[in-house]
């Protein structure tokens, strides 16, 4: 179990590796899930995401737990950037492992609404226009309000 939360860029493939080598031969299934900056409306110069260190590991320390308790995994990893990034760049990731397929994907799911609704990151986002904060979502706060 681990969570990160970095300002650097992550390789994907050696962190998906990684996490499945880490499983030993218990595990039948891994679901891992990448969230990329996105340019919506193909203006977008960057996105800067801001945290309370402290605050924010032990807020995902707990929804992890959450996690872990309702469904039967064997691990988990929230990898979760912080800092200036541009249209593309990786901003998180998240892995689960567990017996069954089913326990892994909604697992991660509950763990991406949580993440996108309810982690305390905050987004401000860069375009020719100025600098604006990305505001809270209904269908993301409904996403998370199914689990």
């Amino acid at each position: 179990m681990a969570v990160r939360v970095q300002s650097e860029p992550f390789d994907l493939g050696a962190e998906a590796n990684a996490f499945a080598a880490a499983q030993g031969g218990g595990m039948g299934a891994i679901v891992t899930f990448t969230g990329v900056v996105r340019d919506v409306a193909g203006g977008l110069d960057a996105m800067e995401i801001e945290h309370y260190p402290g605050m924010t590991e032990r807020a995902l320390e707990q929804i992890e737990a959450q996690a872990r308790d309702r469904w039967g995994l064997g691990d988990v990893l929230i990898l979760h950037r912080y800092g200036r990034m541009r249209a593309d760049e990786m901003i998180m990731m998240v892995a689960t492992s567990s017996r069954h397929r089913k326990d892994a994907f909604e697992a991660a799911e509950f763990l991406m609404d949580y993440l996108k609704s309810r982690a305390p990151f905050w987004k401000k986002e860069y375009t020719a226009e100025g600098a604006g904060w990305v505001a809270a979502r209904d269908e993301d706060e409904d996403a998370l309000n199914r689990w």
